[in-house]
């Protein structure tokens, strides 16, 4: 031990075992024990580390640890549940299963739910086999909920009040509770598995009509994630949910300067996580855009032409059975953007608008054709007046042809100088 009298120390004798044959007597040696005590002292702890290390940790501290961690992946990025608006068997039609070959067109359906991309993909980036991506996300800028004025008559867009309830009266007189009917600020996004964004490409945006969900309607029985990929045009689709279920045209954030950019804008990001990108988010902001406006979408089509804000980069419009109003602002952006088609197919619904829009175009000295079979040009104005057989409620499903959205995104494909389109030009745009 350190500082004993060397006088007093104890000594341990180890006699070594003789040697077969030795002649000699082997030596005794004594060992100091001071110097066994160190090593001792540093063996028997080890010992014990190593028995504890040894054992399974108890259920009861694996629970603790759990619950010491309330900062989980599943917290922070809980899996997306739309449960609650789903349709119901009786509402939706019936689902394909997955993967069956669609002999029509030869396309594989994907009905599993979508996967929301890495927000940190390997540098450099490689992309990997796309799927198609289909998904619900709610916006801040999406039409809905709304608290400003109707800017058709100036007064609040919410005009009536029950206690703490809010809602709007329709045209019709009846009123819609905002709570229910314009509080839902979920869009369809659509992304195909051929999209590529570093190809010309655009985004559609579609508006819908009355009496309309996102799933029940827009999804499962218009289609319009299948047109769009079916077309074959490297195109994406945004599709806000309007009014739930209700005859109400309202635009909500639609109806306010800038809310079409904003509402691009915002969308950017989530079609680049969908697409498996996050780097592409600039492109998407700064893509071509077509608007396809179904009955009573009409109004936020009209006013995103006249005050979205996004300038020159909507290169197409698409009115399926909508022309109910707004002429005047469909006509002004007819003649002032000669570079994008503009198309409107009607029933006898609407024939009589639809004859004094093509008259307001013809006097602004724009020609007017009545032919879909010609190829879809740069500034084509074309005018379908489809058979009485024809009804407004399959209208987005069949028109002049089947697919209606499908066949104009077809043309459109053929037609390159509809998609191409310079980020210069899109960062200049003036805001209207």
């Amino acid at each position: 031990m350190v500082g004993a009298n060397p006088k007093s120390e104890t000594y341990v004798r180890v006699t070594p075992a003789k040697k077969a044959g030795s002649p000699r007597r082997a030596r005794s040696r004594a060992i100091p024990q001071r110097r066994w005590l160190p090593l001792l002292s540093a063996l028997i702890p080890l010992s014990f580390t190593l028995i504890q290390c040894s054992k399974a940790p108890s259920a009861g501290s694996l629970a603790a640890n759990v619950q010491g961690s309330s900062d989980t992946f599943d917290d922070r990025f809980p899996q997306p549940q739309f449960k609650d608006r789903f349709p119901t068997a009786a509402e939706s039609l019936q689902q394909r299963p997955a993967n069956v070959a669609d002999a029509q067109t030869r396309r594989t359906v994907q009905t599993q739910p979508y996967r929301v991309a890495s927000l940190a993909p390997t540098l450099p980036y490689q992309r990997s086999a796309h799927e198609e991506q289909t998904a619900l996300i709610g916006l801040k800028s999406s039409a809905f909920p709304y608290y400003g004025n109707n800017p058709r008559t100036e007064t609040p867009f919410l005009n009536v009040a029950n206690g703490d309830r809010h809602g709007h009266r329709s045209y019709s007189g009846r009123v819609y509770w905002q709570d229910e009917t314009f509080n839902d600020n979920r869009v369809l996004m659509h992304v195909p598995e051929h999209f590529d964004v570093n190809k010309p490409g655009v985004i559609v945006v579609f508006f819908h009509g009355n009496g309309a969900t996102l799933e029940r309607d827009v999804r499962d029985r218009q289609l319009l994630p299948q047109q769009i990929s079916d077309s074959g045009a490297n195109a994406v689709l945004l599709a806000p949910q309007l009014a739930v279920d209700a005859a109400d045209s309202s635009a909500g954030k639609f109806w306010q300067p800038g809310g079409l950019k904003r509402f691009i804008n915002e969308s950017a990001d989530h079609l680049a996580k969908l697409y498996g990108d996050p780097n592409a988010a600039k492109t998407f902001a700064n893509m071509p855009i077509v608007i396809v406006g179904y009955s009573g979408g009409f109004v936020p089509t009209a006013w995103s032409l006249d005050v979205g804000g996004v300038g020159n980069r909507v290169r197409g419009v698409v009115l399926l059975d909508a022309v109910y109003g707004e002429l005047d602002k469909f006509a002004s952006w007819v003649a002032n953007n000669r570079s994008g088609f503009f198309v409107s197919a009607y029933t006898r619904y609407t024939q009589r608008h639809d004859q004094e829009l093509m008259q307001m175009i013809r006097d602004k000295g724009i020609a007017v054709s009545d032919d879909m079979d010609g190829p879809l040009r740069p500034g084509s104005v074309v005018f379908v007046k489809t058979p009485d057989g024809v009804t407004h409620r399959d209208y987005v499903t069949h028109a002049w042809t089947d697919r209606p959205v499908r066949e104009v995104l077809a043309k459109m494909a053929l037609t390159p100088a509809l998609t191409r389109f310079a980020a210069s030009n899109a960062d200049s745009s003036i805001s209207r």
